[in-house]
């Protein structure tokens, strides 16, 4: 049965769901793509559950997108004396390169490129932003902070530099071990952590040379003032508001939010909205009703996909919260309201015979009353311009490329089914139809509007519109 959403939901895989019986239940609940977080586990465990992906779906005889999220450079201090340290509000304390273990006067920072990039006057958040500390003078081996909001520090906590573009690559030795791994198990999607500029998906690019697409993800300001140019180059990108809300004050997160998924749609590239989105969940069978609100926002916004972390990780629920996110989404969905809100963002299509043909398909569907839009691709290209339109009806994709079915799982709207390419128009109209029909998307009698590139399997030469009746 065909899903009943367009809304795609990516579900984290994690101790709590690392069987094939809890995937598929996952999957049957409503996920769409799943997503092995590099930040936890070993090779093994990703190897495991990579492979009961890969038993589900050919059990379930559909392609299921598999997400590898890298860890990146995540910046973090030493030890301490004891494992914490109490900072006082308006006290000293200094970080620097010494290994020794840290007191409530100085900790190790195992991170000289901080120290080259810091300005006097700069602020170091600590532990998500619970601790912030404002540099006061520095050197290439220390920064003399005065605390500004005290607390308890601890072993190795996170460290957050706002406003300031560090000279890192995205890419650690880790990162790209990780990366290897993975593209060699034949993942989908390579989730990039801490872009700060357009050079860190080049980077990244240049690895995967074509194996997975890139996702960008979006959790530094400084990736915001370049916002258009990584998304140029991404082939997706995530709203990713935890290190994003440390970094910027709260109430820009929204609006930043909003002009993510906005400027992507326009782009035609998938964006995910991620983060703390059925937190509660993680204990509790039932979600927010502040929660449920954030989620049907991003569903209201256009996003192509929302994301469930250790919800569904290491939570005691992740098929109850795969379940209320896929009602939650139903409802936005059905609401008289969505599709007026879908219609206000709608891209300019590009002066190309692809996008005049894709733009065309979706006000025909709309026109004639079709079932189905039905778009025969190679690469992805030409389902990804129909889903970048927001039809009001399903995308029926088909493609002779299993690993394009699988990295288009992530795409609003669209549900990719692989078969041979077509050699004739005949065959294009009589094969589409067929599909329609033993999907379940349309009955005997039935419209559907096809799209297709002639010559047949050319990628990128979308030029032809059809409309067929379903026999």
């Amino acid at each position: 049965m065909p899903r009943l959403c367009s809304t795609k939901i990516v579900a984290t895989l994690g101790p709590a769901t690392s069987d094939p019986a809890t995937i598929r239940q996952l999957y049957e609940a409503g996920a769409d793509v799943f997503r092995l977080n590099f930040s936890h586990g070993s090779h093994e465990d990703h190897r495991a559950r990579h492979a009961a992906l890969r038993a589900v779906e050919t059990e379930i005889g559909h392609p299921i997108g598999i997400l590898m999220d890298l860890q990146g450079p995540k910046l973090r201090v030493g030890t301490f004396a004891g494992g914490r340290a109490t900072l006082e509000t308006g006290a000293m304390f200094r970080l620097d390169l010494d290994p020794a273990p840290g007191s409530a006067e100085r900790a190790n920072l195992p991170h000289p490129e901080i120290f080259a990039a810091l300005a006097d006057g700069a602020d170091l958040l600590v532990d998500d932003g619970k601790l912030r500390l404002r540099v006061e003078s520095h050197g290439p081996d220390f920064a003399a902070c005065r605390v500004v909001t005290g607390g308890t520090i601890s072993d190795r906590k996170g460290v957050n530099v706002p406003g300031v573009v560090l000279p890192i690559s995205p890419l650690t030795e880790k990162d790209r071990r990780d990366l290897s791994f993975g593209l060699e198990l034949g993942v989908d999607w390579v989730a990039l952590s801490f872009v700060q500029r357009p050079e860190d998906i080049a980077e990244a690019r240049r690895l995967v040379q074509g194996r997975a697409g890139v996702l960008a993800k979006l959790e530094k300001p400084s990736a915001i003032q370049r916002l258009e140019e990584i998304i140029e180059l991404a082939d997706a990108v995530m709203v990713a508001r935890g290190d994003l809300g440390v970094e910027m004050p709260p109430e820009t997160v929204p609006g930043t939010q909003k002009r993510i998924v906005r400027l992507s749609r326009r782009a035609g590239k998938p964006v995910i909205v991620a983060t703390q989105m059925l937190e509660t969940m993680i204990s509790s069978p039932t979600p927010t009703r502040a929660e449920a609100s954030d989620v049907a926002t991003a569903v209201y916004d256009g996003a192509d996909a929302v994301m469930l972390s250790a919800e569904t990780a290491s939570g005691r629920y992740p098929v109850e919260a795969v379940t209320i996110m896929e009602r939650i989404i139903e409802s936005v969905e059905h609401d008289p309201h969505y599709r007026p809100i879908m219609d206000a963002v709608e891209a300019e299509p590009e002066r190309t015979a692809a996008d005049a043909i894709t733009a065309a398909a979706r006000q025909v569907a709309h026109t004639v009353g079709a079932s189905a839009i039905v778009t025969y691709t190679t690469s992805g290209s030409t389902t990804l311009r129909a889903a970048r339109e927001r039809p009001d009806v399903p995308i029926l994709c088909l493609t002779e490329r299993l690993a394009t079915a699988r990295r288009l799982m992530l795409a609003w709207g669209v549900h990719p089914v692989v078969t041979a390419d077509v050699r004739s128009f005949e065959e294009m109209v009589s094969k589409a139809c067929h599909f329609a029909k033993a999907q379940g998307f349309a009955r005997s009698g039935d419209r559907v509007v096809i799209t297709a590139g002639v010559p047949f399997g050319t990628p990128g030469a979308t030029n032809v519109l059809r409309l067929a009746w379903v026999e």
